[in-house]
């Protein structure tokens, strides 16, 4: 009877467990899904569009996710969002300007709880 219990309790335990989050992918566009994923896949915006990120996370997981925002070198903009998914999930992030983004190179950096996780690299155009 206590190796049952035993059993059960470690069941228990590691169920509630949690586990770091990973990225699947990382996803840029001009719109959102429902589910935060993007829906209009793209790496070239117009000045006054605004940029969307999504990272989607394969499985269960909880920890820190954020993005820098790079026109060039210039850092333009640092988020960061507490997350825990029971599954699979997307996190989304964006970037817009009121006054228009200059022509150029851009990029997003992604990390996870501090530690980078990947990027991706996009332009504006007029």
């Amino acid at each position: 009877m206590s190796r049952r219990l035993a059993a059960l309790a470690a069941c228990v335990v590691l169920v509630g467990c949690s586990q770091p989050i990973t990225v699947g992918t990382i996803q840029l566009g001009r719109s959102l899904n429902v589910d935060s994923s993007v829906a209009s896949l793209t790496s070239t915006f117009k000045p006054n569009e605004t940029v969307y990120v999504a990272i989607l996370n394969p499985e269960r997981g909880e920890g820190t996710i954020g993005v820098k925002w790079y026109y060039g070198m210039q850092l333009l903009s640092e988020r960061e969002k507490q997350v825990k998914f029971k599954g699979a999930g997307a996190t989304e992030f964006h970037l817009q300007s009121a006054a228009g983004f200059p022509v150029g190179d851009y990029r997003v950096e992604v990390l996870l709880d501090g530690q980078p996780a990947g990027s991706r690299n996009f332009n504006v155009t007029k």
